[in-house]
């Protein structure tokens, strides 16, 4: 008899190989290795609030959904954050100035879709965000600070002042996740849409490293 994988182990080994290629994109492979400029971080910057400015307005609508409400917690919210590390980034005017790029215009539009529709779908964009932020995020973040000389501005987005133990959060978010009252097929088009997720985030890196070079050009 085999042995039954939980849902979140079987998630995390099929995303994988895609959560590596993301961020192993020659855009985010660069800002990490020192040889990106405060200009690239600027702009993931600037993606980034497009991406979360869909992701939460989903969440406020998913908060009544019985499945989806689950994974919903405050401490997770980004978007203040971001956009308090915009202002000290580019400006009081910071609205003014960003516009989102190709492929976050269809990952916004996915987000949207799915978030007012399919209560997984969410759950698979919420956890591709959120808890990539908890982990890789969470070096990131320090790398940032250290090379551009930011403290606390500049890197808010990757502060959980809320969550005291983000390993002890995301193992929770684990179980909910193989507690989900989901069957077998619905457990794999909650997969696929992590995948997509992941695809979004590696042609998001694709965009910003053409959107630099034309402005090299």
């Amino acid at each position: 008899m085999s042995e039954v994988i939980p849902f979140s182990t079987a998630l995390r080994e099929r995303s994988s190989t895609a959560h590596s290629s993301s961020e192993g994109a020659g855009f985010m492979s660069d800002l990490m290795k020192g040889e990106g400029t405060r200009e690239d971080y600027v702009a993931l910057v600037a993606q980034h609030w497009f991406i979360y400015a869909a992701l939460e307005a989903a969440t406020e609508r998913m908060r009544t959904d019985p499945v989806a409400s689950v994974f919903i917690s405050d401490k997770l919210t980004r978007l203040p954050a971001l956009e308090a590390d915009l202002e000290f980034l580019v400006g009081p005017d910071w609205r003014e100035r960003i516009e989102p790029l190709p492929t976050t215009r269809r990952y916004v539009e996915r987000i949207e879709k799915v978030g007012s529709v399919w209560p997984g779908g969410f759950v698979a964009h919420h956890y591709t965000r959120y808890l990539g932020d908890l982990s890789g995020g969470q070096f990131i973040g320090r790398l940032m600070a250290r090379r551009f000389g930011f403290e606390t501005n500049g890197i808010g987005f990757y502060v959980f002042g809320d969550i005291a133990d983000p390993k002890a959060f995301k193992d929770v978010y684990r179980e909910q996740l193989d507690a989900a009252p989901w069957d077998a097929a619905e457990q794999e088009r909650v997969i696929d849409e992590v995948l997509l997720a992941y695809r979004f985030n590696t042609e998001l890196f694709e965009d910003l490293a053409a959107a630099k070079a034309s402005q090299v050009a």
